[in-house]
Formats: C-alpha cells, structure tokens, sequence
C-alpha cells in the first residue's frame, strides 16, 4: 500500500526542512502511528517505531521497511507494559510521540484491567523513560471521552464531566499523570484531545473497529449497517492528515505554556450516524441497508470541538474537512478491501 500523501500549512512545521530529529512513534503498527511514521519519514526525519501487534498490523510496519526511506526508520517490537522496552525505545529520542493504547469504549467495558494495564502502567512506564532519557517533549494520544456526561457543546478543554467508561478513566488518569511528571521532573507534556478520526491504514475488521470502516466494508461487502440508537446520534469526525499535523505541531511549537496541557484535535463540524451513512452511500453508490440496535452502553450522545486552543498554541488549522476526508479515505477503502478481508481471516 502507499504511503498517504500529507501536506500541511502549518507554520511550525518548516522546521523540519532545516533539522533531522529523531521520534519515538509508539503504536506504529496502528493506524495514527503508522501514519506518523509515513509523515515524519517523507520529511527527512529519523523515526524509531515501537509496537507489539496487539491491534497494530504487520503490514504497516512492512510497508516502511520497503519504503524509499527505510534507511531513516528502525523498528522496535515491544510492550509498553515492559519498562525496560520502553527504555531502550526512548534511548537518543528528542521527541515521543505516543500513540500506543488499547482503544475502544466496549473493549474497555469487557475488560477493565487490560485497558487499565496498557494504558494506564504502560503510559506511566513512557512517561518514565521519556524522563530517564530526558526527551525534548512529549505528546500522547488522550480522548474526546473524557468529556464523559458534560452536555456542553462545543467541548472546551477547561470544562469536563464525569468518564462513562474505564477507557475514557484511563484517558483521564493518563492527562493526570502527564501533568504531575511535567510539574515533578519537568517533562514538556501534551495531550491531544482526538475526535473521532478516520482516514487511510485503519482496520475495518474485528468487533472494535471503528464506525466509518467498518460501515465502509460492510456495504462492499453488501451487508446491513448496524446502528446504535436511532442514528441522530452525532460526532465530529476528524481526517488522519489533521492529526498528524497537531501531533508534529504539538511537538515542534515553541507557544506552549511551561505546564501541561490538553488540546482537542477536530475539525468542529458535528455529523450525524444517518448523515454518515448517507454519504458513504453516494461516495460508493450503493443504498444501505440499516438495523438499529441499542444504544451502546458508555457511549455519548454528542461530540463537537472547539478547536481555538490548538490554534493559539500549536497553529492548528485542519485542512481537511469531514467531507472532503471522507472523498479521500473511501477510495483507499475499496482500493485495499481485498487485502484488507484476507488479513482478517
């Protein structure tokens, strides 16, 4: 598969014409992560990947071996549940960039523990290393979850409620701790805040998959769209080349204030369920075929962000809206559907 084609705007971002850094990308076997990669490397930089396949797919990490770039890319295999891997992995690192986590809300609900052990003792385990290795910042993967029952719209990042999920709590344990090793051993932290992204190299397949792949495969594949709720439910989807640029940015911008923060990474559009599926539908011309089912319990109803902070602090302009990613992401989808059904058998 190709490597997606990112371009960005972003100001802060020119520094990577003029310095080759190196960067920590853990779960860069993962859709974000392997992304990351892609990105960095395209640009001259020195990327050290960390993965232990739990979610992450083999191929990602292939597909960089065979890169025009692969010179400038290693690759380590390892837990973060293993604070030793994670110090080798951080060892000569300027930034991490962490991505590492088992995600999804039910995954959570139907086994606390694990997503309590990765991303939990896994995150304080980077965090520790990063220090050890004394890291120039370091950005993670945190969650519009931990909103939890804040009926507030747009989401600002000063204003949340009570998490609904043990993955939403390990999201906001993670802002926590980032918070009290950047206050205790003065490591430069930054969460961002994702919302809902989509986009290129994210699995379709298995019961956690995320919604726009997964409804992507199944009207290829001819079948019923499962919807949870009666479809009014909404979300700001958020294209994978914004995240990319907040994650650089976040790493590179020299506004950030000398404490913690968290930034909510969005486009600020809301989409509902019903609106989704009508999109895919004319984008692969086909009409879907929808079930309901219930509302899924730890869920919220609404997500939108407001995205001013990200802009203030890391110049954050996401050039791609939910639309015109969905224009880009879907023709990925059926180019690599195929391959994408055999690696799931």
């Amino acid at each position: 598969m190709a490597p997606l084609n990112q371009t960005t705007s972003n100001p802060i971002l020119n520094v990577l014409k003029d310095t080759q850094y190196t960067w920590l990308v853990t779960g860069a076997a993962g859709f974000i992560g392997s992304n990351l990669c892609f990105f960095l490397l395209e640009n001259n930089q020195r990327v050290i990947g960390f993965d232990n396949f739990a979610t992450g797919l083999e191929h990602n990490i292939k597909d960089l071996r065979a890169s025009s770039f692969s010179k400038n890319f290693e690759f380590v295999h390892g837990d973060i549940r293993n604070l030793e891997s994670c110090t080798k992995a951080c060892s000569g690192v300027d930034f991490v960039l962490h991505q590492a986590a088992l995600g999804s809300v039910p995954r959570s609900i139907a086994d606390p523990l694990t997503s309590h052990a990765v991303n939990v003792d896994g995150f304080i385990n980077m965090l520790k290393a990063a220090v050890d290795s004394k890291v120039k910042r370091f950005v993670y993967a945190s969650s519009s979850s931990v909103y939890g029952d804040s009926p507030e719209l747009p989401k600002v990042e000063a204003r949340t409620g009570n998490v609904l999920s043990p993955y939403a709590a390990t999201k906001a344990i993670n802002e926590l701790y980032a918070s009290v090793f950047q206050k205790t051993y003065g490591l430069s932290c930054v969460g961002l805040r994702y919302f809902n992204v989509f986009g290129p190299r994210q699995d379709p397949n298995g019961q956690y998959a995320a919604v726009i792949p997964r409804w992507t495969a199944a009207l290829l594949d001819n079948k019923a769209i499962t919807v949870n709720g009666d479809g009014t439910t909404s979300r700001d989807f958020c294209y994978i080349e914004n995240v990319v640029q907040a994650n650089v940015a976040s790493a590179l911008s020299p506004n950030l204030p000398n404490t913690h923060v968290a930034l909510n990474v969005a486009f600020g559009q809301q989409t509902s369920l019903l609106d989704l599926i009508g999109q895919l539908g004319q984008l692969l011309q086909v009409t879907p075929q929808i079930q309901h089912g219930p509302f899924r319990n730890g869920d919220v109803l609404h997500s939108l962000a407001n995205t001013s902070l990200a802009t203030s602090l890391i110049s954050y302009t996401p050039k791609y809206s939910f639309e015109e990613g969905l224009k880009l992401a879907v023709p990925w989808y059926v180019a690599n559907h195929a391959q994408l059904s055999v690696n799931a058998r």
